[in-house]
């Protein structure tokens, strides 16, 4: 081997540990001897992206680097400069530049990069989608065109974001939740706001923020709200890949962080726990943690000033 291939094999693993680090586990293959990465990475507050320069190379997740990662996120992929392939499932989508797409880390995933691409991709936490998209189900590996409003406004928030210098825990979250929002229209599935099972998703979804804080509630009364048996409402769940239990937790988590946030007086942790659901002031703590990352009392400082 020469010196020059050698040279290059040396800049493209310490190219994949940089890509392993910054985005989580992938495995790569050069596709030419004209291979070429870089990474310049940011993170301020909630936000966490990279800018990723790359030529002639195969990015991808199997089972394999799904299951050794943490996978409770998605990647929003903005298309800078350049042009790239991805596939998700049965979605295979060629991206330009400004063309923005989404991938979810916690099913195998494709891209390919032929010729010098630029991506910047976002770190979106599972949690931020399902407060912004939670009504509908999510869109993966379709292409949100530049030529768009939404594709050509959402570029310029995450751009503009990316080149602060420094940006607090509220308005890093915010700045998330209105790219989400922003992004809306173009993820969610278009056929199915029309369909019957969507407007009965709906039902039930808003019936359990609307009594979010009441301990009975639970699958059997939630499905004689809506009007069907608990077997269909477990099944209207798992189609958007949910399970209802989890999804009630889940929501009850985000309403007590979002009165962390907000709150005006240091409330008992054990109090709080208790007005949105949780009986067990344990359980709520351990569930908190393994939701956000810290626990209540942690995420409440975060907040203090």
């Amino acid at each position: 081997m020469n010196s020059s291939s050698t040279l290059r094999d040396d800049a493209f693993e310490a190219w994949l540990g940089q890509v392993n680090r910054a985005c989580g586990r992938f495995d790569a293959r050069t596709l030419g001897p004209q291979f070429h990465g870089r990474l310049r990475e940011y993170q301020g507050g909630a936000i966490k992206l990279s800018v990723v320069d790359m030529a002639q190379v195969h990015l991808y997740r199997t089972s394999k680097e799904v299951g050794s990662s943490a996978g409770g996120h998605y990647y929003a992929v903005f298309q800078l400069e350049g042009r790239s392939r991805l596939e998700q499932g049965d979605n295979r989508v060629e991206l330009s530049r400004g063309d923005i797409s989404l991938i979810d880390a916690s099913r195998p995933s494709d891209m390919t990069y032929l010729e010098e691409s630029r991506q910047l991709s976002l770190i979106l936490p599972r949690q931020v989608i399902e407060r912004g998209l939670r009504m509908s189900e999510v869109t993966c590996a379709s292409k949100i065109p530049a030529s768009s409003p939404i594709a050509v406004l959402a570029n310029r928030l995450i751009v503009e974001t990316s080149q602060q210098e420094s940006l607090g825990m509220l308005e890093s979250e915010a700045t998330l939740d209105a790219l989400v929002t922003l992004l809306r229209p173009a993820l969610a599935s278009q056929d199915a706001e029309q369909d019957n099972h969507e407007r009965m998703f709906r039902k039930a979804t808003a019936f359990i923020d609307q009594h979010i804080g009441a301990e009975e509630l639970c699958p059997e009364l939630i499905a004689r709200e809506v009007g069907i048996s608990v077997r269909g409402l477990y099944r209207m769940f798992a189609k958007k890949g949910l399970v209802v239990a989890q999804y009630i937790k889940n929501r009850r988590l985000d309403f007590c962080a979002e009165t962390l946030r907000n709150a005006q007086f240091e409330q008992k942790l054990s109090a709080l726990g208790y007005a949105w659901g949780f009986s067990d002031s344990s359980y709520f703590s351990t569930a908190f943690k393994g939701r956000f990352g810290v626990s209540p009392g942690e995420y409440r400082k975060r907040y203090a000033n």
